[in-house]
């Protein structure tokens, strides 16, 4: 069973591809957040014969949803009136962070950095979502 890992975000989102066998996660793609994201979502679940797909779901500091997960709800619906698929939450809890790696330091530093320097990371954000969630399952 293949699963689609999604690291939602307002202007990108971020993708990733389990192994046929559901086990392990890999970075897969970084799209724009545009009219056409659910379509070329459609395209890569058909062509990657992707049977369900794991969304993050982001909370705040004190496990509530915070500003963007009305937009991830609505993108989840979006998806569900698109594909015939199972679409499952994952918390997406600091995955940024660590897919930065080195406690977060990989090209995005806690100072303000420039847009054209900074390292995009949304894909790999995506692929330890979709890690966490395999875990999980696999691990019942």
């Amino acid at each position: 069973m293949r699963y689609l890992g999604i690291d939602y975000g307002a202007k990108r989102v971020g993708l990733s591809l389990s192994d046929d066998e559901g086990k392990m996660a890999f970075p897969y793609k970084i799209m724009k957040n545009d009219l056409e994201l659910v379509d070329n979502i459609h395209n890569i679940c058909g062509g990657e014969e992707v049977s369900a797909i794991v969304l993050g779901e982001s909370d705040d500091l004190s496990g509530k949803p915070n500003k963007i997960m009305g937009c991830i709800e609505e993108f989840k619906r979006n998806l569900e009136g698109e594909l015939d698929l199972p679409i499952y939450f994952e918390k997406e809890f600091m995955t940024s962070v660590f897919a930065r790696g080195n406690d977060g330091k990989k090209g995005n530093d806690a100072k303000k950095v420039k847009k054209e320097k900074q390292v995009k990371i949304d894909d790999s954000a995506a692929a330890l979502i979709l890690q966490r969630y395999l875990d999980r399952k696999n691990n019942k």
